[in-house]
């Protein structure tokens, strides 16, 4: 559904336009505040992001590593069955984004998709899972391999977020 050779004309070329520098660049500086906004204004219903790229934009919401107050940002979350596959590119900078240090202080988050909200548990992926995933990440946007070659000697992280399921209760 999000593979990039099924995408049409305009989003594969958006999906391309995101991954040059200088678009990287200015995108990690505004683009998370646009999509906040239009999320609200669309009542969750969409992203700019979404919008433009045709990819599945969530709102990820986090507890602050050293705050622990809430942190909201938009983030591409990949479906694996009920789990989310979120891919701490941070738009091929040297560091991780702000989020991946919540997430490792505070793995419990929730996720916000058309408007509706669930618990998740983060786990980073690692070894053949973790390249694995990547792997399917760039089947959705091939731009993330230049993420990868611009983060130079970080490894982009990959998380999969795992449903809390509620345990019944003891009545």
């Amino acid at each position: 559904m999000y593979r990039y050779t099924e995408a049409g004309p305009l989003r594969r070329a958006v999906r391309q336009f995101v991954t040059t520098r200088p678009v990287a660049w200015l995108s990690a500086r505004i683009l998370p505040r646009i999509d906040r906004v239009a999320y609200r204004a669309t009542r969750g219903r969409t992203t700019v992001s979404m919008w433009l790229s045709g990819l599945p934009v969530v709102m990820l919401t986090t507890t602050g590593a050293r705050t622990r107050r809430p942190r909201t940002t938009p983030v591409l979350g990949i479906p694996d069955g009920d789990r989310l596959i979120v891919i701490a590119a941070n738009f091929g900078q040297e560091r991780n984004p702000a989020w991946y240090y919540n997430i490792r202080a505070h793995p419990e988050v929730s996720i916000a998709v058309d408007g509706v909200v669930g618990a998740f548990v983060a786990h980073e992926l690692r070894g053949s899972e973790r390249d694995d995933r990547f792997d399917e990440a760039v089947g959705m946007n091939p731009g993330w391999l230049r993420y990868r070659a611009w983060a130079g000697d970080r490894q982009i992280p990959v998380i999969r977020l795992d449903p809390v399921t509620s345990s019944p209760s003891d009545d």
